[in-house]
């Protein structure tokens, strides 16, 4: 049998790029080398529009049915200012949620093979197929170590992760690259009050608090990228401090208690692109780009592609993968359409991970967090509802055209 589609990677990338090109009437293979259900280092949160698109594709009533609370409420910490309100919400989304990765990843994967995806875990890539012109055809696998066996494809889709190993196969270069910023710890607690989703923020460090199952708080402490050698050696040391001098008051409900879990954590927080498609294969999610993860857009940016890439090949494309120049303009694209969607996030993010609490900044949010109206705006900015302009309204620049003539 020869596959439309082979879809490496069947987490937050994959897995719904499978289901909606199954759901689109083409032949697809999922593969995933580990188990499903199985976990990740993750930061959990989808922002509201990959939550819409989870209620658009008929997955929102599964992910709240497994206990997952929505966040209906933040509060965001930066020196002496504080902004908080109710999450922002879109039609039929009651606002952000942050689901186990063993959770949504098995949600996501299954609802590709009920869609009419084949789906095999436990079963790694070995190695890629090529035409006589370099077209990649198919892919080898092998299921826990068993016997390599060769699967022919149209395409070839790489979702399997930063350090994918369709890209490493398929040599795709990487551009806009820049240095690692930060290093990320994190585990869960219970008992935390306040905000579902709470930002805490200083020069030199990050903490944010965003609730999960069973009412766990995932409470995450990000650390300069150039302290990270010093950090590992003791990292449930530089945790606590980090965020008992980041968040005093969110430490002050953990001092005494005990984590529901171990510590997980990573110093390995790379910002790149790489090219998107090439003959017979296409990069989605985190294959294809990745950024730090401190502004938690990479769940909802996985969402973002997936749809791009299978709405270029779905529509006009349908029953006829097998034309290879149709193929690669579909890719051309998406590719072009995922650079235009992910560029400002990017480097916004880039600028967040600095960890410099820019005064900038904080004298906009401290004008924000006196006006409702502002601060229903920047959490819309925040969420991704909201362009970044549609914050700098008329109030906002002349309070801040005072201030600026005030320090003058």
């Amino acid at each position: 049998m020869t596959y439309d589609v082979v879809v490496v990677g069947a987490r937050c990338a994959g897995a719904p790029t499978a289901l909606l090109l199954a759901r689109a009437g083409h032949r697809v293979l999922l593969v995933d080398r580990a188990p499903i259900p199985s976990d990740t280092l993750s930061g959990l949160y989808i922002h509201q529009p990959g939550v819409e698109r989870l209620a658009r594709w008929g997955l929102l009533d599964r992910i709240r049915a497994s206990g997952c609370p929505p966040l209906r409420t933040v509060s965001y910490h930066v020196a002496d200012v504080r902004v908080s309100g109710p999450a922002p919400t879109l039609p039929g989304v009651d606002g952000a949620y942050a689901p186990r990765r063993y959770v949504l990843d098995t949600i996501l994967a299954e609802a590709a093979a009920a869609g009419g995806a084949d789906l095999r875990d436990r079963t790694s890539v070995t190695g890629l197929t090529t035409d006589d012109d370099g077209r990649v055809t198919g892919v080898r696998l092998r299921a826990n170590g068993g016997t390599e066996v060769t699967e022919k494809a149209r395409l070839v889709i790489g979702a399997d992760g930063m350090r994918s190993t369709v890209a490493r196969l398929v040599d795709a270069p990487r551009y806009a690259h820049h240095p690692n910023l930060t290093c990320v710890y994190y585990t869960f607690w219970a008992g935390v009050t306040g905000a579902d989703f709470q930002i805490y923020e200083r020069p030199g460090g990050w903490v944010a608090g965003l609730r999960s199952h069973d009412d766990l708080m995932l409470v995450a402490a990000y650390l300069p990228q150039d302290q990270f050698d010093r950090v590992r050696r003791d990292a449930p040391a530089a945790y606590r401090a980090t965020v008992a001098t980041t968040a005093p008051a969110l430490w002050q409900q953990l001092t005494d208690a005990t984590p529901a879990e171990r510590l997980y954590g990573t110093g390995d927080q790379r910002n790149f692109f790489r090219q998107a498609y090439g003959p017979g294969w296409a990069l989605v999610g985190d294959a294809g780009h990745h950024k730090d993860s401190i502004n938690a857009h990479g769940i909802t940016d996985s969402f973002v592609q997936a749809e791009l890439l299978a709405g270029e090949l779905g529509g006009d494309l349908r029953g006829n993968l097998g034309d290879g120049a149709r193929v690669d303009a579909a890719l051309a694209r998406f590719a072009a359409a995922r650079d235009a969607l992910m560029t400002p996030n990017y480097r916004t993010n880039l600028l967040t991970a600095r960890l410099d609490s820019p005064p900038d900044r904080i004298a906009t949010l401290r004008v924000v967090q006196d006006s409702p109206d502002l601060t229903d705006r920047y959490l819309g900015v925040v969420a991704g509802i909201r362009p970044p302009d549609e914050l700098y309204t008329r109030e906002l620049l002349a309070q801040l055209s005072m201030l600026d003539g005030t320090r003058r």
